[in-house]
């Protein structure tokens, strides 16, 4: 229903369809954004007018257009399209597609359509079913994934495949999507709408199309209910309706990036109990427990390092066991890891060094490597004093004697800086002893 100034109602048929949805568009020309890909003298364009394309994975993160790409694809292409979710569907499933996509091929007529999303959910298994049709040509596999596909995808299937990286949707791409909905849909367009501010709903939609157009739906519906006549957008209403009616946790990652970042943090700042609600509400949410555990996997590393070496080898634990025993048990496995990483003593050394180390390279170029630590494999090399004067450490008293190991430009260079932790002083103490004055720790 649509109530319009006098308070004339018009009955509408087919509003319970999504905004999202019935603004996506048909074809090429009503594509927004990835021009990269689809605009002129692209890869893929040229691959689409040739009527010849290879199979290919779409990776990106939500609501930039992957699923609708397939679906343009097929379209422009007129080929059988076979969509299927990973989070939904199994061996079973492909096997049954590619049954009806078998039936569907005549002698040399192109290849059906098999468009897979969130493909990184697929197992080995499911993803091996799919090799010998991708191989045999039997179908043309197009899977979306927002992972990155060189972890989690077998390496078998990503040969016979391109990868297509998409971008996340500027604010000029943004605010064409924001207008063609305005004046296009045609229940919006039946509205008066006055949009005075739009960072609100740029900034809250993360480059998502998708989320863009599920915050105008939810915003315009919140203020129809008291403003039929005029509906004004602006960044406080926008703002505070977002904050009173959106869902705690989206399953399709509308708060993804938030709430990872707020479980990351909880850990990095020591707290188990906000580090196992952030899980909580992940958990409840349907998140991958693969992303979540291969997140701690990260963090062990960067913000606890060499202040207790064993987070990093319970981190990869938890990643192997999560792959290992599966949903919901998982959840356990996944409280523990978080747990033992928000107790344990904090450091960052080992991040800053490969850091400062990188950003030496980057100041000082190709230092040439010292005679005495070069490999002399040749008799030349011998005779130009490679590895001349070498010492070997463990000839030596407690297995070390002073040696420069850095190039003669940055010989005493500091990297590595222990912190202020029970284990690292352990390890500036030695460092002292053995180095004194050079390092000077």
């Amino acid at each position: 229903m649509i109530i319009l100034p006098g308070n004339c109602i018009i009955y509408m048929i087919g509003t319970n369809q999504p905004l999202a949805d019935r603004m996506r568009p048909k074809d090429l020309d009503g594509y927004i954004g990835q021009q990269h890909l689809v605009g002129e003298r692209s890869i893929l364009r040229a691959s689409l007018e040739s009527g010849n394309i290879p199979s290919f994975i779409l990776w990106g993160p939500p609501g930039v257009g992957k699923t609708t790409l397939a679906r343009i694809i097929a379209n422009r292409l007129n080929r059988p399209f076979y969509p299927l979710s990973a989070v939904h569907s199994g061996v079973k499933d492909v096997r049954e597609t590619i049954e009806k996509a078998k039936q569907q091929r005549f002698f040399n007529t192109p290849s059906p359509i098999l468009f897979i999303d969130e493909i990184h959910r697929f197992n080995k298994s499911q993803q091996d079913s799919l090799l010998s049709s991708v191989e045999q040509g039997i179908v043309t596999l197009i899977g979306a994934t927002t992972e990155n596909p060189s972890f989690e995808v077998i390496s078998p299937l990503l040969s016979r495949c391109q990868v297509y990286v998409l971008k996340p949707l500027g604010k000029e791409e943004l605010t064409v999507i924001l207008n063609n909905a305005l004046q296009q849909d045609f229940f919006l367009k039946e509205l008066k709408i006055k949009v005075v501010e739009t960072e609100a709903l740029f900034r809250l939609s993360g480059g998502d199309a998708r989320k863009l157009m599920n915050i105008l739906e939810l915003v315009i519906n919140t203020l129809s209910a008291s403003h039929p006549e005029e509906i004004v957008l602006t960044d406080l209403n926008v703002q505070e309706i977002i904050q009173e009616k959106i869902a705690l946790y989206d399953k399709d990652g509308e708060q993804h990036y938030d709430i990872i970042s707020a479980f990351i943090k909880s850990i990095r700042g020591s707290d188990p109990n906000a580090a196992v609600y952030w899980l909580a509400r992940m958990v409840e949410g349907g998140e991958d427990p693969k992303f979540i555990a291969r997140r701690m996997v990260i963090l062990a590393a960067e913000d606890i390092g060499l202040s207790n070496p064993n987070a990093l080898l319970l981190a990869t634990a938890c990643f192997e066991a999560v792959n290992l025993i599966g949903w919901p048990e998982s959840r356990i496995i996944l409280s523990e890891a978080a747990i033992y990483l928000a107790t344990s003593p904090k450091s960052n050394s080992s991040y800053l060094a490969i850091d400062g180390a990188i950003a030496l390279v980057k100041e000082t170029g190709d230092l040439a490597v010292p005679l005495n630590i070069r490999n002399a494999s040749t008799a030349l090399m011998k005779e130009l004093g490679y590895g001349n004067g070498y010492k070997y450490a463990h000839d030596y008293a407690g297995n070390f004697t002073l040696e420069d190991f850095l190039p003669k430009e940055i010989l005493n260079k500091v990297l590595y800086t222990p912190q202020d932790n029970q284990r690292e002083k352990e390890i500036r103490s030695r460092l002292s002893a053995l180095w004194k004055e050079k390092y000077n720790y």
